[in-house]
Formats: structure tokens, sequence, C-alpha cells
């Protein structure tokens, strides 16, 4: 059946069998993508990881009080006692968002629930946006087979799974729908529509940059295809308008958001918009004023010139504070080679550098189809596959420059993945082109039999990564428990000890009550058991952070001190153990540490509170010393005291660390509640207490003692 036959008329519109099969691969695409985004909740409906819950909860400040109000809005539940502006200094488009849809989709429904949604539904949606920005570039093959592979596509699936309320799903769909307008629009013939795409294209950049600051990697492949369009395009008096609408466009809303503001205007991010656009204006004023023969060569002088004056200016302006610099994160993002003394910094894992070895994981057989789409698009196959040479310049642009960010931080893999999913359908689409454009004179049947293979081939190269290793598919490794049910912790398991642990706080302390923790479990603390905290999970002040570590590394009456004069009333502790089999029901259990907890975050705390480790660790840089368990606060907070450690290839004890040896501990209390010392344990969640062997996870709750008396 011709492809192109018309099914039935709509009005002006022509259904073909073509736009049927184009539907029908699109929903595939968003089914295949929600259901894998949404296999965490086999284990538990819950929002995922720790920013999530402030996002709930700055969402459901909206939905309650309204936009004016949350723009008023300085949250005293985090940072105490300053608070913490929540318009300035969070992701204002992402809580819009969600209120907005919500009071137009919820029904009424649970907010809760609504947002543990709403990451799977948007990061889904987002296969037909990169369809459509793909089949502007190359066309309908390519588009198609680009939504398929960003509905199985890893880096995007891990940052955008049920519960996942978070920026990346939000702000990759706002980023890509901006990129897709823009290029639509240096396309489109009429006018109207042309300004229409370009404003559009302008505020959803700055929507998607609201939503999530990563999303300001898509200003760098933009103004980057500036500098080349006055050398690929001739239609130089459109572009000598569109360009400068789309940078006015982008630069004025910005301005209408407090954490970008002029910021963003004065800083990299707009300068990357700002002198491309100067540069495009001027060269094709100088092109203009030159002769046929000497444009292009006077277009590449001075395009020499702005990057050497604007890379002097950048330094100079960068050393003299002319230029707001972004954060570490951006500026590492833009150099990768460069190296951080920040240990909080290093200490969130989504800061990792990736290895190449992550790099195969995520991309497996698409990265060879990269390098042919790049290979193919270099050599510009024209006759039977056009392509028109800014599309070639900006996918060029886009696939490198995003593999280059993402190589600065393993959350940056989802750039890569776009890039290499945008440059392997571009390939991919051209060798199908190719080869089916093609016949063997006077042998069908071995036209067919190579086609067929190829088909056959290409089918099997791209699920090989959904099938091996049977461990490691996207299907593995997607399918895990929300945060909050298993702590974070190395452990498979699911259970209730944060839930518990919150709702008894709720319950059982007063409303004002200020809350101390290491800033991994603030947004919990506030929005579940709804008290103030000390510090949480956006980092603001990296000092009082420092001083939480210096406290928990401080000797008790030290610590209980610190936390006076800081005004926390509790602090909470979480560990992870594992518990070894028993031979009897009298025996008394023993535990391995390290599966997650505190326990394990204590080489962190030392680098942040600038401790030296040798003071704290023994030589393998995990087993705690003497001065660790007996000296500090969070030593003797730990629920556990060493008993020996053992050589389990030797089967040998002693008494004393040794080199290759593990620890074995059990449990004792060293707050207990009944006692008058600086800290009182006054709950434990019930998994601490488990009998079996295996993970064993507690959530600990230490009333600071207000009423101790400390004898120096």
């Amino acid at each position: 059946m011709n492809s192109n036959q018309s099914l039935c008329s709509i009005g002006k519109f022509d259904l073909k069998l073509i736009h049927l099969l184009i539907i029908g691969i699109l929903v595939l695409s968003f089914s295949v993508s929600f259901l894998i985004r949404s296999q965490p909740a086999d284990f538990g409906w819950e929002l995922h990881e720790f920013d999530p819950f402030f996002n709930y909860r700055a969402t459901q400040y909206i939905v309650e009080n309204g936009i004016d109000e949350y723009f008023q809005w300085n949250d005293d539940l985090s940072w105490y006692p300053t608070g913490r502006n929540v318009s300035d200094t969070s992701q204002v488009m992402l809580h819009l968002t969600a209120a907005i849809t919500y009071w137009i989709f919820g029904g009424g429904g649970d907010l809760y629930d609504f947002t543990i949604l709403f990451p799977v539904i948007f990061g889904s949606l987002t296969c037909i946006v990169i369809f459509a920005l793909v089949r502007v570039i190359g066309g309908t093959t390519a588009g198609l087979l680009s939504a398929l592979f960003f509905s199985i596509s890893f880096p995007i699936i891990i940052r955008g799974q049920i519960g996942w309320f978070k920026s990346e799903p939000l702000g990759i769909f706002f980023g890509i729908l901006g990129v897709y307008l823009f290029l639509s629009g240096l396309y489109s013939k009429n006018k109207k529509i042309v300004i229409s795409k370009l404003v559009g294209a302008g505020i959803f950049i700055v929507f998607g940059m609201s939503a999530w600051g990563g999303d300001q990697f898509f200003i760098i492949p933009l103004g980057i295809f500036f500098f080349t369009l006055p050398f690929l395009r001739a239609d130089h008096k459109f572009l000598i308008w569109t360009i400068p609408i789309f940078t006015i466009t982008t630069l004025v809303v910005s301005l209408g958001f407090e954490r970008l503001g002029i910021n963003f205007v004065m800083g990299l991010g707009g300068i990357s918009l700002i002198i491309p656009t100067i540069f495009l204006v001027c060269c094709i004023i100088i092109q203009t004023k030159s002769s046929e023969k000497s444009k292009t060569r006077n277009g590449l002088f001075f395009l020499i010139a702005v990057l050497i004056i604007g890379s002097i200016f950048l330094i100079l302006g960068s050393d003299s504070n002319v230029i707001p610099l972004p954060s570490y994160r951006y500026l590492n993002a833009i150099n990768p080679f460069l190296t951080t003394t920040d240990p909080l910094v290093d200490s969130v894992a989504e800061h990792a550098t990736t290895s190449i070895q992550q790099s195969f994981l995520f991309h497996s057989v698409l990265m060879i189809f990269a390098g042919i789409g790049i290979w193919l698009l270099l050599k510009n196959i024209k006759k039977s596959y056009p392509i028109k040479n800014d599309m070639i310049s900006f996918s060029l642009i886009f696939g490198i420059s995003g593999v280059y960010i993402s190589s600065a931080f393993i959350r940056l893999e989802v750039f890569a993945s776009i890039a290499i999913i945008i440059l392997s359908s571009l390939g991919i689409s051209i060798l199908i082109k190719e080869l089916f454009s093609r016949k063997t004179e006077n042998n069908k049947l071995k036209t067919f039999s190579i086609k067929l293979s190829f088909g056959i081939g290409l089918v099997i190269l791209l699920m090989i990564p959904l099938i091996f290793p049977a461990n490691s598919t996207i299907f593995a490794l997607t399918d895990a428990p929300p945060t909050i049910l298993n702590g974070g912790t190395q452990f498979q398991i699911v259970n209730n000890d944060w839930n518990d642990s919150l709702e008894w706080i709720k319950n059982n302390t007063p409303k004002d009550s200020v809350i101390a923790s290491w800033w991994d479990y603030g947004y919990w603390i506030q929005t579940k058991a709804e008290r103030a905290t000390l510090a949480d999970n956006s980092t603001i002040d990296s000092a009082k952070i420092q001083n939480i570590a210096k406290i928990l590394l401080d000797n008790p009456v030290e610590s209980w001190k610190s936390l006076q004069e800081l005004g926390a009333d509790y602090f909470v502790i979480f560990v992870a153990a594992e518990r070894l089999s028993v031979n009897g029901n009298n025996d008394e259990p023993f535990f391995f540490l390290g599966g997650g907890g505190d326990e394990s975050k204590k080489q962190w705390f030392m680098r942040i509170a600038d401790k030296p480790l040798y003071d704290y660790l023994h030589s393998d840089g995990i087993s705690g010393t003497n001065h660790f368990w007996n000296d500090t606060m969070l030593g003797n907070m730990l629920p556990f005291s060493l008993v020996s450690y053992v050589d389990f290839h030797t089967n040998q004890q002693s008494l004393e660390y040794q080199q290759g040896y593990t620890g074995i501990y059990v449990k004792n209390i060293k707050f207990p509640k009944d006692e008058n010392g600086p800290f009182r344990l006054i709950y434990s969640s019930p998994s601490l207490d488990i009998e079996n062997s295996g993970p064993v996870t507690g959530v600990l709750v230490y009333e600071i003692n207000k009423e101790y008396i400390p004898l120096n």
C-alpha cells in the first residue's frame, strides 16, 4: 500500500497512511517511556530522591495561597533562623507549571499523587517534542527514530522516573521545545509565524532555565550556531532581524525571573547570546559592503577578530568581576578539566565525573551510530538525503558540545544522550535512505536480500542494549525503590523507617521545634515532619553545612554547646548496617557497618569540616579509630560498638585494626533516654530492631538535653 495514499479528508487536511504510522510510533514511544519511568511505583507510591519533596511543598504553597503569595514567600522551615527566599533560590517555573497544570488537569485529586506522576508525563511528552525537533533537522524518519531512542535513553530515564519531581524532566521538555521553535521559525515563510515562533522559542528557553539551571546548556550550541549562519545561509536580510528577535526575547523574559535576572543577562549565559548576535548583524553588514569574491574572507577575518577580542574580554572581565561568574558547577561544565577543592561539591554523587565505562553503559551502540552520523553529515550526501547546510552545522555543534559538556558531571549525561540521539537518528536515517534508494540491476532478489539483512542487523544491534547484560539493562537499572523507602542506601530493600520516623517527629515534638541533621535529610524533615531544619538539600549556606560537619566530629559536650547556640532541639541521624546470622536465640547479634547511612558519610564530614582523616579513620579510609568512636558526637550517636576485627580470608580476629580486616560491631545505645547526658535517644525506627539476618536501617531521633550541665 502506498504510504502517501489518502484515507480521508478533514477539511483541507488529507489523512494519509503515513500520518497513522507517525502517530502510531509516537504513541509507542510515549507508552514505552511512560512504562519504564513508572517501574519504581512497584515498590511504593512516593516521591523519589530529596529535592522533589521541597518542590512538592512549594507547589502546594502556590495551590493553597496563590501565585502572588508565592513570590513573597520566605520559607521559615528552611535554614533556621534566617529562612529562604523561595522565588529567588529555586526552580520557579517547575512550581508554577505544576500548580497550573494541577488546577487544569488535577480534577481535585491529591496534589502529592499529581506531582508523583508529573515527571513521567512531561518526560514522555518530550518524545514528541524531540521528534518535532529532529524532523526539522533531518526529516520524518530521523524524527521517529529519535522519539524511540529518547523513550529508552538510560541517562534521561533515570533523571525522570515516577516521583522524580525535580528539574530535569520539565527543563528538558521546555529546552527542546524552545530549540524546535527556533529552528522551525528560521524556515517558516509567513512573517507572523516566524515572529511568533522565535518569540515562543525565547520564552520557552527561559522557562527551561528557570525550571532547571542546567538548561543554560542550550544557549551554548545556539550561540555557536549564530557564528556560522552568515557563512551558511544567503538570506541575510532575513537573518539580520530574526536572530535579534530571539535574543532580545530571551534576555527580556529572563529579567522576569529573580534567579536569572541581570546576573544571567550580564553573565556568561547572556553574553553567549549577545556577542554572537552582534557578530551576526555586523558580519552581514560587512559582507553586504564587500565584493562577491571577498565577502567570505572578510567575514572570516572579522570572526577571528571577534573571537580573540571576546576571549580577552571574558578573561579580564571575569578576573575583575565585571562579568558575574556562575557557580563552580557551571564553570566545571564549561571546563571539564577544572578541579575543585570544595569537598561539599565532591560529596554529591551526581557531581561525579563520568567514566568511559559509564558512557558506554549509558549510550551503548548509539555511540557507534552517532559517529556514523557525524561522518555522513560531513560527507553531506545531498542527492539521496538532502539536508540543509545550516542544519548540518547545528547538528554537529549540538552533538559535539553536548558530549563535551556531559564529561564534567554524570548528571549532565542527559545532554550527551540528547546529542547522541540526534546524531545517531540522522546517521541511521541516512543509511536507510541510501540503502533503500539503490537498486541492483536485473537482480531483485539480491536487492531484497541486502535490504532484509540490513534491516535485521539494525534491529539486532538496537535491541542488544535492551537485553544484555541482563543485570545492567535499562529495565533492571531503573527497577529500584524510591529513595525514601530505603534511605538512599545500597540495599535493595523497602521499609517505612523514614516515613514512620517523620510521622513520629510530626506528632511528638512541638511545632516550633528545630531539627538538626545532615543536610541530606532537610527536605524530608521540612515536608513530611513539618519542622524547621538548620540545613537542607539546597546547600545555600555552605558555612552552616561545614559547621554541622564539625559538630558531628566534635566531642559530645562541645557539640551540645554548638547546637544550643544554633537553637536546635533535636538531632536526627540515619544508619545502615547488615546483621549477621545468629546461631542461637541467646546470642548477641553482630553487624557490619557501611550500607550508605551516616556511618558511610563520615569521611565526607571530615573533608567538609577540614579535619585530618588520620585522626578519625584507619588506613583503609573507612574504619573509624578509637578517637572517632569514643570522642565524637557521631561516634556516640551511632548505636553500635566495635567488638573486633576479622580477616574473612583466614578467619583470624584482632582487637586492633589491621590492614584487610573488617570491623564487627554489636548494638549499643550510648545516649539512652533515661540518663542525663547531653543527648537522649527518644526514638528509633522499627527496622533497627529487626531479628532476621540481612540489611538493617535505622532513623534515630536524639533530644538535645536543655537541662544538661557540662562539667567544664
